[in-house]
């Protein structure tokens, strides 16, 4: 079988798809990830074109380069039996068909909500199969509902925890919740580890202690050293969607407590007040003794549910 994942894998998550089906026999496996897809404009002149192209045409010369990459990649292999694209919406809906030419089934897995992402709505029919970790997109669309899922499996010793919580995000609308998160932290368990990473990130003056504001990202590895080192995590959903971010499973693969203001996270089989506070954004309360209480195991059969194993196994219908 040959199986083909285009991404933007910029965080690097889509790679352990690519790994977990190339552990199986008799997969070909390929990944296009078009975050490596750089476009640069030959001049200044070009940069203003694409801009008023975009504006007044609806024509993206970068997208449109991006396509041109994949179409060539493709153009290399054979047909494929299976393409998964994640984060299609990414691209542009009206070449999205120049994809499908090139295989016998077109998966799409959505991590993003319509209501965040309404250009979903502009491709989804174009897919053979649609996956969305939305569940009213699922729903409304006939989309197939699946979660996010557990890359990384790792036990961690109590003697190497040096922070109360980690956690690693992007610069946007929700820093004002993370910050007063950060605040009520500083008076029950001090000794967290907040980055927050963006362009406008430097210039933003923090509230909490130990927060940094970098515009460096931090790749995965990094990530991990610290997630191991941390009592537990912290999810800050954005409010337009409720799927289950990575933090979410990160802290079930890691075996760490979660702090997550997504309430919708006590309607899944693996919730545990005992392991996950669930704040409320405009009301900060986690309790002195959820710091205290020993992490509790979710039953075997339910971890393997979510882990990226079954989640191959479900997509690809291996």
């Amino acid at each position: 079988m040959k199986i083909t994942v285009i991404s933007l894998d910029q965080w690097g998550y889509d790679r352990y798809i690519v790994d977990e089906l190339k552990r199986r026999k008799n997969i070909e496996v390929n990944h296009i990830d078009f975050s490596k897809y750089k476009y640069e404009y030959p001049s200044f002149f070009h940069r203003i074109y694409n801009f008023l192209a975009k504006t007044i045409a609806k024509h993206n010369i970068k997208k449109a380069y991006i396509h041109k990459k994949i179409n060539e990649r493709l153009a290399d292999l054979p047909v494929q039996d299976q393409i998964l694209m994640v984060k299609a919406d990414h691209l542009l809906p009206q070449k999205i068909h120049q994809i499908k030419k090139h295989t016998h089934k077109f998966i799409a897995y959505f991590s993003d909500s319509i209501a965040k992402c309404p250009k979903i709505k502009k491709m989804h029919h174009l897919f053979d199969e649609v996956y969305s970790f939305e569940k009213k997109d699922a729903e409304k669309y006939n989309f197939n509902f699946i979660t996010n899922y557990i890359y990384k499996v790792v036990k961690t010793d109590k003697k190497n925890i040096k922070y109360s919580v980690f956690n690693v995000g992007a610069y946007d609308k929700r820093i004002n919740i993370i910050e007063k998160i950060a605040l009520r932290l500083d008076s029950i368990a001090p000794n967290y580890k907040i980055i927050i990473v963006g362009k406008k990130a430097k210039k933003h003056k923090p509230k909490a202690k130990n927060i940094v504001f970098t515009d460096k990202r931090m790749n995965l590895k990094d990530a991990f050293e610290n997630i191991k080192t941390a009592e537990a995590m912290l999810d800050v959903n954005r409010t337009v969607h409720k799927g289950l971010t990575f933090r979410v499973f990160e802290s079930l693969g890691y075996h760490k407590k979660l702090i997550s203001t997504n309430e919708d996270i006590k309607n899944y089989d693996f919730y545990n007040p005992n392991n996950i506070a669930i704040i409320d954004p405009d009301n900060v309360e986690i309790s002195d003794d959820f710091f205290s209480s020993p992490y509790q195991e979710i039953p075997e059969e339910l971890f393997e549910k979510y882990t990226i194993n079954n989640w191959v196994k479900t997509v690809f219908k291996l």
